[in-house]
């Protein structure tokens, strides 16, 4: 069996007397975009500052390849790039002179430095502002300087901590794609409290409410967590509310607009049969019959409530 790439075993964390995060376990062991889902303050960041050597848990602890971050942490952010929430910009340097310092401080040796830069410029579509002053460059431009930090080393494992946010809707669509590029090679952990951006960028989520992890697997477990249970169909006929509550097994009927219904039942599956079969029946002309699948927020609610 390979070695995994990041290890939490048994993780918790107090402040005062306030646990921020508590008792969670989790492994990575392939490579992908992992989104780390929760509502604001239920956690993220705190995890994400002791998986990154930031933060001393109270209890537990984090492997990264195989290395105990509390035995040896120099060994074990070697193989971690860190974004958070606020980039450690030095904004009065130019992009280049910024990313040299650096490398420096991830110990590239010197003569391999100006390749590592050029590498990330390119990476990061940075190239042609190497000799900007990073105070002079756009939110999302500075958000790439951000990304290029964190992986000018080449890390196994790169974490970003709500790397989207304030950013414009076309800048955040460059960012994701950026994120997606490095996530072919390497490891990707982001945090966010944004439903559609897990959708949008990741490929599994850990979900943290209240401090505990209450989801973990991939993006579609997460979307179908929920089963669908409401059917949404079209009926020429346009039967009454009362009629249609002559169906087996409905549980509730509402009108939706012209000729559109939305019915729930235990099993709309099922339904989907008993609403065909009943609309023949009667003569209802069934137009359009489709399962409403349960919204990513729907969900989220849901798995919170574990939480409680």
């Amino acid at each position: 069996m390979s070695e995994s790439i990041v290890k939490v075993e048994n993780l918790s964390h107090r402040y005062s007397v306030q646990w921020a995060v508590r008792d969670i376990s989790f492994e990575i062991n392939r490579n992908g975009i992992y989104g780390l889902l929760g509502s604001n303050g239920a956690g993220k960041s705190t995890l994400m500052n002791i998986m990154c050597g930031v933060l001393k848990p109270t209890e537990g602890r984090v492997v990264i390849k195989g290395i105990d971050m509390r035995e040896n942490p120099v060994a074990a952010k070697s193989h971690i790039g860190f974004l958070p929430q606020q980039p450690p910009l030095h904004t009065d340097l130019t992009v280049e002179e910024y990313l040299a310092y650096t490398a420096s401080l991830r110990d590239i040796p010197d003569r391999d430095v100006p390749k590592a830069i050029d590498k990330v410029l390119e990476r990061c579509a940075l190239s042609h502002f190497r000799k900007r002053v990073i105070r002079n460059l756009s939110g999302g431009y500075q958000q790439r300087v951000g990304i290029a930090q964190a992986i000018i080393h080449e890390p196994d494992f790169v974490v970003f901590d709500e790397p989207t946010n304030g950013l414009d809707p076309n800048q955040i669509l460059e960012i994701r794609h950026l994120i997606r590029e490095i996530a072919t090679e390497r490891t990707v952990m982001l945090s966010t409290h944004i439903l559609s951006e897990v959708q949008a960028t990741c490929d599994y989520i850990r979900m943290i409410e209240q401090g505990k992890l209450v989801f973990a697997g991939t993006v579609e477990d997460f979307d179908s967590y929920i089963v669908p249970n409401t059917v949404q169909v079209s009926l020429l006929a346009r039967p009454t509310l009362e009629e249609l509550q002559a169906i087996p097994g409905l549980i509730r009927a509402e009108e939706a607009g012209g000729t559109l219904y939305k019915l729930q039942f235990a099993d709309a599956q099922e339904a989907l049969e008993r609403v065909a079969e009943v609309s023949a029946t009667k003569g209802w002309r069934l137009n359009e019959l489709s399962l409403e699948k349960s919204s990513l927020d729907t969900i989220f609610a849901e798995l919170s409530k574990k939480s409680k």
